[in-house]
């Protein structure tokens, strides 16, 4: 058990010894650790010693009880102050209470007097820092399965849909600080190579990664799309540049590190001053993200090396291709990875490799079956149906002008694009389904976890929780306490069960913990919720 330390403060020394001496400090879990004639000395030590609970007189020199009270509690908040006097005066009690005295005490104190005011001092700091690691995780359990509120929010703010108002307003609700003098925003995706839902190996250098990345409060992070997260980054000038060089080092260390192969790859926008401009950042750093498709070998891209056209594909990339060095492999690729939202980059770039070359008849009419054969073998490689294919994808004429490239291009991207989603959102549905029936059947289970139940439906965590808040509307904890909130609701007003009993039926170990939950979600207590006080019916 970790003993609470215990300074005095008494200039009377027989007093003070007396108080020194007469309390066995370890029985009732405490630890002596000094003691001054006044506050003046105190001060110093107390600075030093950092104790738990100061025992202090009213009336001392050159410092007094109050004065010294006053001081302490705004440099150490936490410290739980008892006083002690030989005075019965009311003012002297009422000033004490303004400071926040935990106790105050009449001369003589007897043993018992003061071992009864630090049983009820000890009480206090126990629960209340039960409470601080009841929050801790709280937190960790929502910050681990980001709430969708967040993300929401996320989007409207790098869309550049809210105002600055509205901006610190929405923030301010969902409990986050964006106050800073600049801001940048890195783009990252880590996957498996072999693109496979039910492969994981991704899944825990990601899990590893978010857990890093919310040790710093100037990382902010959040979901893009289904296998993509971005950082905000905010700080100062420098502190934003150290903190972005940082974070694409870690990621990848990470990445390199693991035994496993992986497909992943790191964007970096272009810094700045104003919390408007973070829509520009977020949409400089989605351009950079994008190159992934064109130089899919490469990892780390950024807006200046774009900017100022440092990319130069190497032998085995497209850049400076011809017919002999072209490398179907990218449009099959950016199928299966491309967002819509990338299509028109991805098409100007692309074409941009083999500017020179398609004004032939033979390599255009070679690039456009190449387009067409790769578009649907990476669509048949996500389970969409040939017929629907065939059906779906756009022709062309073999007599296609040079100009008409980009456009045929760009339509059958974007088709592809929407069947593959489309598929994906059949297979997500039936994937999601199967995961809802085995939580609405195992949420009253301690252990359940995105793991566990991931593991029993046969698909990655990872892949999970890309898709669980984006079909059912809630993070897999938000669900998970949701469920046990409203069983919880049930068994208070229809049973005489106490709460304890209630939370090992829903699945709490701890019922204090449980208690927390439910007045955070529920806004009142377990027992006020069952005498009908507040909470919802």
């Amino acid at each position: 058990m970790d003993l609470f330390k215990v300074f005095i403060c008494e200039d009377e020394s027989i007093v003070r010894e007396g108080l020194r001496d007469m309390i066995p400090w370890e029985k009732y879990g405490f630890e002596f650790v000094g003691d001054a004639p006044d506050g003046e000395m105190a001060l110093p030590m107390i600075r030093k010693l950092k104790p738990d609970v100061l025992i202090t007189d009213i009336t001392m020199p050159f410092m007094d009880g109050l004065s010294l009270s006053k001081t302490v509690t705004k440099e150490l908040p936490n410290i739980k102050i008892i006083v002690i006097s030989g005075y019965s005066d009311f003012e002297y009690a009422r000033k004490a209470i303004e400071i926040g005295v935990e106790q105050y005490l009449l001369k003589p104190v007897t043993k018992t007097d003061m071992i009864n005011a630090l049983e009820g001092v000890r009480k206090k700091i126990t629960e209340e820092n039960e409470q601080k690691d009841y929050v801790k995780l709280y937190e960790q359990e929502f910050k681990k399965f980001e709430r969708l509120s967040h993300r929401v929010f996320f989007e409207k703010l790098v869309e550049g849909s809210l105002s600055v108002q509205e901006i610190y307003e929405e923030a301010d609700k969902l409990h986050l600080n964006l106050a800073a003098d600049n801001y940048n925003i890195v783009i990252f995706s880590i996957r498996d190579l072999d693109q496979s839902i039910y492969s994981d190996n991704a899944s825990g250098v990601t899990e590893t990664l978010l857990n890093q990345f919310m040790q710093y409060p100037d990382y902010i992070i959040f979901r893009c799309n289904l296998f993509s997260y971005a950082v905000l980054i905010k700080g100062d000038e420098e502190g934003v540049k150290r903190m972005e060089e940082k974070c694409v080092k870690m990621i990848r260390q990470h990445c390199e590190e693991t035994s496993s192969q992986l497909d992943w790859h790191v964007a970096v926008g272009v810094a700045t001053n104003r919390l408007s401009g973070l829509s520009a950042c977020y949409q400089d750093a989605n351009r950079a993200f994008a190159y992934r498709h064109i130089f899919p070998n490469q990892h780390i891209f950024t807006s200046e090396q774009i900017k100022t056209e440092q990319f130069v594909a190497s032998d085995d990339e497209i850049g400076q291709i011809d017919a002999g060095k072209f490398d179907p492999m990218i449009i099959r690729y950016f199928v299966q990875t491309g967002t819509q939202g990338e299509v028109a980059t991805f098409a100007d770039d692309y074409l941009k490799s083999v500017e020179a070359s398609v004004n032939s008849i033979l390599f255009r009419y070679y690039l456009l079956v190449s387009i067409r054969v790769n578009v649907e073998l990476a669509l048949k490689e996500a389970n969409v149906d040939s017929d629907q294919i065939a059906a779906g994808l756009p022709t062309f004429d073999t007599n296609i002008q040079a100009e008409e490239v980009k456009g045929y291009l760009t339509e059958a991207l974007t088709i592809a694009i929407k069947m593959r989603d489309a598929e994906a959102q059949k297979r997500g549905n039936d994937i999601i389904n199967n995961a809802v029936d085995y939580i609405n059947e195992h949420y009253a289970d301690e252990d359940i976890s995105l793991d566990s139940v991931a593991e029993e439906i046969n698909i990655s965590a990872n892949y999970l929780s890309a898709v669980f808040s984006n079909k059912v509307g809630l993070s897999f904890v938000e669900y998970v306490t949701k469920k046990r909130m409203a069983k919880a609701k049930i068994l208070l007003r229809n049973t005489s069960k106490r709460s304890g009993e209630i939370a090992n039926e829903i699945g709490y170990k701890d019922p204090r913990y449980f208690s927390f939950v439910f007045k955070k979600n529920q806004g009142c207590t377990p027992s006020q919720y069952r005498n009908g006080e507040t909470g919802e019916e």
